[in-house]
């Protein structure tokens, strides 16, 4: 025991000090080229068999496939070691082979002489079985799946990495999840790649253990004959059963590293080992089991079978099918769809995001009191009037799981996420998401509402995943055709197993909580502005007090009221600006308050100094912008038409003019669209809130900047010219 603690602090010695490797290529090339000892032989073929079984056993009990993401490193140094022994062995056969017996060592010959009888005939006949199974059906197949997998999973990766960057930017994950999951993406694409690789050194190792064999039975009869004297029917016998026990030897770890190689490419990742996946999903039917006993049990029952093994079979698979079913009976079950919940069925538990408890199943109706209970009635006060929820999620009672963590729902923590990430972009604190249940939704849709009004509803399905088309995808899927709430794409619902088919092909999938939440984060972005009102903006100012108290002190409401203030952020809110800036807007309002009251021309000011930011959010840190501008001539007439004193200093268009301009615009921004570049409309600063409001909603993606808004060391370069003179 303290030899071997002591070798196996040395090993640990080696491999922390970066030798472990070079001692491992060293003792391969010594096997190669210095003739070992028959013990030394002994020793290392037990080995080589040990390192087989525990490679298998940790394919086995492997969650996913990355868990062992050495094992293609493993494969190629094990086979280098059984090969470094076949020569090993070889020169052992070879040069003490005609003294018989354990000349070449005590696992040889006990595989020739126990494993196979003692006959090299039949044991020339199990070795070809053995080469065959190992080279023609296992080999084969495990290198045939590790070709399609790595394939796939390369073709797959632009989808994975959509999917990861989706999730990133609807808020669900963070810089860190993100960078580990394209790193475990890119992880899983080299192991697929690197397995392809491994399986041809199995193929490999398969046919040379062939040729091994071959050459070992003539090169003994030869030496047997010509060097020993012996005769050919004694060389056959000593040379041919030394050999067969060799390649024995050889091939049982051989086909043990392959078969754990088919094992691991077969893999399907789950948060389960190889056992629990079988049993879950062979073995958790009752009626496959007890199908199965019925027709051994009638197999058993025919005369001239053997009645005995069928009927224990059958009564084993009987027994397993009604423990299965007794158990599944135990468990309950949730309702289909269309089904209303079974008595007792569990509500949503825990608190909502804002504090309060979540509704049960009867959408949160208090219960009846008892007969001969009932509390004394009171009378109605402004307690009993409840306000509207700033934001809301309500869903269909099949969707409850999604939301209650007692049953693993996770859409509480996604939607967390979301409400962080806004306010972190946005600059406020985005309010609390009230969720309830409803039974007047159908059992898979959910609504958003804001200040009580339904912004979104849809139906999803729990048990299934988004694939979504971004626009080029290579092949079709089966599914429930519908469309991405959230941006209007088409999607596929898809069943789960076909994840990896579907990305595949270029769709992105994403689970039914990431489509909720993104949703929301869709619905909230477009309607920031709607969400800040006089006590968001009271506490940005408290805020602003602790770095800049002079300043809060001076703005509100010495130089402007608390209500303009609010109606400025929520313009910039409007059109998609942050006010995370608040040092720079308060400035500005101080400068300029106590000219205008006028809450656009105040805009107007504040976004001239936050030009540099919106900029730098339209094209990021590019030095040049593509802008489209008007024409001089079609400038001019909305210029006079803003200043018409007819209209009081501010019309309309005419609309002959507002269509000719419409088309334009559509089609000057759906031509940077395609060319990948943002759509900006650079005009002057009196019409820019015109031309912003003409097309808020027709044209989401066009910007409008005024000339002043761009900043000093920006380049402009003209992409088009909208209208002209006619």
């Amino acid at each position: 025991m303290a030899q071997a603690a002591a070798i196996l602090t040395t090993l640990r010695h080696f491999s922390r000090n970066g030798l472990g490797a070079p001692l491992v290529v060293m003792m391969l090339l010594a096997m190669v080229v210095i003739p070992l000892p028959p013990f030394l032989l002994d020793l290392l073929f037990t080995f080589n068999i040990s390192l087989s079984l525990v490679v298998l056993l940790v394919t086995i009990y492997a969650l996913r496939p990355l868990d062992f993401a050495a094992f293609p490193m493993v494969l190629l140094v094990a086979t280098l070691l059984r090969l470094a022994l076949n020569v090993a062995s070889t020169r052992v056969v070879l040069l003490e082979g005609h003294s018989g017996g354990d000349a070449a060592g005590q696992v040889i010959a006990s595989f020739g002489e126990f494993v196979i009888g003692g006959n090299y005939a039949v044991g020339i006949v199990v070795f070809v079985i053995l080469v065959i199974i190992n080279f023609a059906v296992v080999t084969k197949g495990a290198g045939r799946i590790s070709e399609v997998s790595a394939r796939f999973t390369l073709d797959a990766m632009p989808g994975k990495q959509m999917a990861i960057d989706a999730d990133l930017n609807a808020g669900l994950i963070d810089q860190e999840e993100a960078r580990r999951r394209r790193g475990e993406v890119t992880q899983e694409a080299d192991f697929y790649g690197s397995m392809d690789g491994a399986s041809k050194f199995v193929r490999g190792d398969a046919v040379a253990g062939i040729l091994i064999t071959i050459i070992n039975i003539i090169g003994g009869l030869i030496i047997g004959v010509a060097q020993h004297g012996l005769s050919i029917g004694d060389a056959a016998q000593i040379y041919a059963l030394l050999t067969i026990g060799d390649g024995l030897v050889a091939q049982i770890p051989s086909l043990i590293l392959s078969t754990a190689a088919g094992i691991i490419v077969t893999r399907v990742s789950a948060s389960e080992d190889l056992g629990s996946q079988i049993h879950s999903q062979m073995l958790s039917n009752p009626r496959v089991m007890g199908v199965t006993a019925g027709v051994i049990g009638t197999l058993g029952l025919i005369p001239g079978m053997p009645t005995f093994p069928f009927l224990l079979l059958a009564s084993l698979s009987g027994a397993g099918a009604w423990a299965t079913f007794r158990h599944q009976q135990g468990l309950g079950f949730i309702p289909k769809r269309g089904e209303q919940p079974a008595p007792g069925a569990p509500g949503l538990t825990g608190p909502a995001p804002g504090g309060r408890p979540l509704p049960g199943p009867q959408g949160g109706q208090p219960k009846l009191p008892e007969p001969g209970g009932a509390p004394p009635t009171k009378e109605l006060g402004w307690d009993d009037v409840t306000l509207v929820d700033p934001i809301g999620l309500e869903v269909g009672y099949r969707l409850i799981p999604l939301v209650d963590r007692a049953q693993g729902g996770q859409l509480m923590d996604r939607i967390k996420g979301v409400r962080k990430k806004l306010s972190q972009e946005l600059g406020f604190l985005i309010p609390p998401v009230h969720i309830r249940d409803n039974l007047d939704l159908s059992p898979t849709v959910y609504r958003i509402t804001l200040m009580g009004v339904s912004m979104g509803e849809t139906e999803i399905y729990p048990d299934r995943e988004m694939a979504i088309n971004p626009g080029q995808v290579f092949g079709k899927l089966e599914g429930i055709q519908t469309q991405d709430p959230a941006f209007g794409l088409s999607a596929v619902w898809i069943d789960p197993n076909l994840r990896e088919q579907a990305q595949s092909l270029g769709y992105t999938v994403v689970d039914p909580n990431t489509v909720v939440a993104t949703h929301l984060s869709q619905v909230l972005q477009g309607h920031a502005s709607e969400l800040l009102g006089h006590e968001e903006v009271q506490q940005i100012l408290n805020n602003l007090a602790k770095s800049a108290p002079k300043l809060a002190e001076e703005l509100v409401p010495k130089t402007i009221t608390l209500a303009t203030l609010v109606k400025v952020l929520q313009n910039l809110l409007v059109e998609g600006i942050p006010i995370r800036d608040m040092r720079s807007i308060a400035e500005t309002l101080a400068e300029h308050a106590p000219r205008s009251q006028d809450a656009g021309v105040l805009t107007a000011l504040v976004r001239v100094s936050l030009g540099r930011m919106i900029v730098q959010q339209i094209s990021g840190m590019a030095s040049e912008l593509p802008v489209m501008t008007l024409a001089p001539e079609l400038e001019q007439i909305l210029l006079r038409t803003m200043q018409a004193p007819e209209d009081g200093g501010g019309g309309g268009l005419e609309p002959g003019l507002a269509e000719r301009l419409h088309k334009g615009l559509v089609e000057a921004s759906r031509a940077q669209e395609m060319a990948g570049q943002p759509s900006v409309l650079l005009v002057a600063a009196p019409i820019r809130e015109l031309l912003a409001r003409f097309t808020r909603h027709t044209i989401p993606a066009l910007r409008v900047l005024a000339y002043n808004e761009v900043p000093e060391n920006k380049q402009l370069r003209i992409v088009a010219t909208i209208g002209n003179a006619a």
